[in-house]
C-alpha cells in the first residue's frame, strides 16, 4: 500500500476507535446527572451508591475518549497537510471553540464534580455534572459542525487554492449538522442505557444490590427504548438530508445501480465484484423512496446514472464508495441498534411489576448486549465516512489530494503500527478498568439529611 492508503487506515483506525468512547460519554453524563438529580430530590441512599457507582465507570471512559481523542487533530498535520491547508480557515474555529469552550466547560465542571461532594452547597454540586452533560453535548456539536462542512461545504469561499471563511453562521447551520446532531445525540443516550441495563443485569442476575440496580435497570430499558424511537425519527430526517447533498451515498446505502421511482428498500443485495451491477436482491418496494424524499412514489437516483453525472460535472473519474461497505454498514448500523432496543423491550416487559427473569441466558443476553450500540455507532461512522469517498471534501477536494506530500509510506507504516498497538494496549487497560469496577457493588452509604455535608466521593 502507498502513502494514501496507510494514511487512511491510520485515521480511520484511530478515529473509530476514539469515537467508540464519545457517545458513551454523553450518553452516561446524561444519565448520571439524571441519578444524582433523584438522589437531590429524594435523599434517598441507593440513588446516591448509584451515581457514585455510574459515575466512576462515566469516569473511566471520559478519560480514555481524552487521551485517545488528542491523537486526531495532530494526524491533520502529520498526514494530512495537503487537507489541512486546505480547510484551516474553516475548521480552525469549530475546533477551537470545541477545545476552548465546550472542552474546558465539560472538564472544569467535571473536577468540581469529583472534588467537590463535601465542599459544594448540594444544588450546585447537582449543577456541576448537569454542565459536564451540557458541555459534552456542545462538544459533539462543534466537532460535527466541522465535519458536516466535508460533507456540505457552505459559507466559505475559494481564494488562492484555499477555503476561507466567510460566513461561520452558516457552517454552524449547515442543514447536514442540523440533521446529523440530534441522531448523534439521541445515539449517544442510548449507548448510556444500553450500559445502564447491561451492568445492572449483570448484578440482578447474581442477587447484588437489588436495591441499587432494580431502578438503574429500569431507568436503562426506558432510556435505550425512548432513545432508539428518536433515532429511528431523526435518522429518517437525516436520510432525506443525505440524499439531497449526498445522492450517491445514499444510492450505495442500498446498491440502488438504476434510478427507480419508486425506489424499493433492499433487506440483502448480492452484487457483481466490480460493483457494477446487482445480481440478486430482496426488496421492500417503495420503501426506499419514502426513506429519501418522504413520498412512496419519489424518485431516487441510481449508483451509474449519478456516476456519469459526476463525471460531466467533475471531469473522469471513479465517483463511486465502495459498495459493499456502504451497503452493510448502513444495514449493521440499524440492525444493532433495533436489537438492543428489542432486547430492552423484552427486558422491560418481564420485569413489569417488581418480577425479576428466573432464566440466566435472558441476564448474560442483556449484559451482552453492551457490545449493540458500540457496534451500531463504529458502523455509522464508517458508513458516514466511506460513503462520501472520493470526496474528503464533497465537491472540492478528492481524498488523494489531502494527503502529506513530503510523507513518504515506509513513515506512516511506521506510525500506523505504533498507533495500533499503542490503541491495542488502551483497549485492554479501558476493558479491564470496566470491568473491575463494573463488577464491584456500590459504595455503601447512609441516606442523607438535609443539612448534612460529611459524605465524600473519591476515587
Amino acid at each position: 500500500m502507498d502513502a494514501l492508503d496507510l494514511a487512511r487506515w491510520q485515521f480511520g483506525i484511530t478515529t473509530v476507535y476514539h469515537f467508540l468512547f464519545v457517545p458513551i460519554t454523553i450518553g452516561m453524563s446524561l444519565l448520571v446527572a439524571i441519578l444524582h438529580t433523584a438522589w437531590v430530590r429524594t435523599g434517598k441512599a441507593h440513588y446516591l451508591r448509584a451515581t457514585k457507582f455510574f459515575g466512576k465507570l462515566f469516569l473511566i471512559n471520559f478519560a480514555m475518549g481524552v487521551v485517545t481523542g488528542i491523537v486526531q487533530e495532530f494526524q491533520f498535520g502529520m498526514n494530512w497537510s495537503s487537507y489541512s491547508r486546505f480547510v484551516g480557515d474553516v475548521f480552525g474555529v469549530p475546533l477551537a471553540l470545541e477545545a476552548l469552550l465546550a472542552f474546558f466547560l465539560e472538564s472544569t465542571f467535571l473536577g468540581l464534580w469529583i472534588f467537590g461532594w463535601d465542599r459544594l452547597p448540594k444544588k450546585i454540586h447537582l449543577a456541576c455534572i448537569w454542565v459536564v452533560a451540557v458541555g459534552s453535548a456542545l462538544s459533539a456539536y462543534f466537532i460535527l459542525a466541522a465535519n458536516s462542512f466535508m460533507q456540505w461545504p457552505v459559507g466559505y469561499k475559494i481564494g488562492a487554492g484555499r477555503a476561507e471563511l466567510t460566513d461561520f453562521g452558516a457552517v454552524l447551520t449547515n442543514k447536514v449538522v442540523l440533521a446529523a446532531f440530534p441522531h448523534t445525540i439521541f445515539g449517544a443516550w442510548l449507548s448510556g442505557g444500553v450500559i445502564l441495563l447491561a451492568v445492572s443485569a449483570w448484578h440482578l442476575a447474581r442477587g447484588r444490590d437489588a436495591d441499587v440496580f432494580r431502578p438503574t435497570l429500569k431507568l436503562g430499558l426506558w432510556t435505550t427504548l425512548v432513545a432508539f424511537v428518536l433515532v429511528f425519527f431523526s435518522g429518517d430526517t437525516l436520510g432525506k438530508i443525505m440524499t439531497e447533498t449526498q445522492p450517491m451515498k445514499m444510492a450505495a446505502a442500498e446498491a440502488l445501480y438504476e434510478t427507480a421511482q419508486p425506489a424499493p428498500f433492499s433487506l440483502f443485495t448480492i452484487g457483481t465484484l466490480d460493483g457494477g451491477r446487482p445480481i440478486f436482491q430482496l426488496e421492500i418496494p417503495g420503501a426506499l423512496s419514502y426513506l429519501a424524499t418522504g413520498s412512496f412514489d419519489g424518485k431516487v437516483q441510481g449508483i451509474n446514472d449519478l456516476q456519469a453525472e459526476y463525471e460531466q460535472r467533475f471531469g473522469p473519474g471513479d465517483y463511486r464508495p465502495y459498495i459493499p461497505v456502504t451497503y452493510w454498514g448502513f444495514r449493521l448500523m440499524i440492525g444493532c441498534g433495533a436489537l438492543a432496543a428489542l432486547i430492552a423491550l423484552v427486558l422491560l416487559w418481564l420485569t413489569r411489576k417488581g418480577r425479576l427473569p428466573d432464566k440466566p441466558w435472558i441476564w448474560r443476553t442483556a449484559a451482552w448486549s453492551v457490545v449493540l450500540p458500540v457496534a451500531a455507532h463504529s458502523f455509522g461512522w464508517i458508513f458516514t465516512e466511506m460513503g462520501r469517498q472520493p470526496w474528503i471534501v464533497f465537491s472540492q477536494m478528492k481524498t488523494e489530494a489531502g494527503v502529506s506530500p513530503a510523507v513518504g509510506g515506509g513513515t506512516v507504516l511506521t506510525s500506523l503500527i505504533v498507533f495500533t498497538l499503542l490503541y491495542g494496549a488502551l483497549a485492554v487497560v479501558e476493558l479491564g478498568l470496566m470491568i473491575k469496577y463494573g463488577r464491584q457493588s456500590p459504595p455503601q452509604v447512609q441516606d442523607k439529611p438535609e443539612d448534612d455535608t460529611t459524605l465524600t466521593f473519591a476515587y
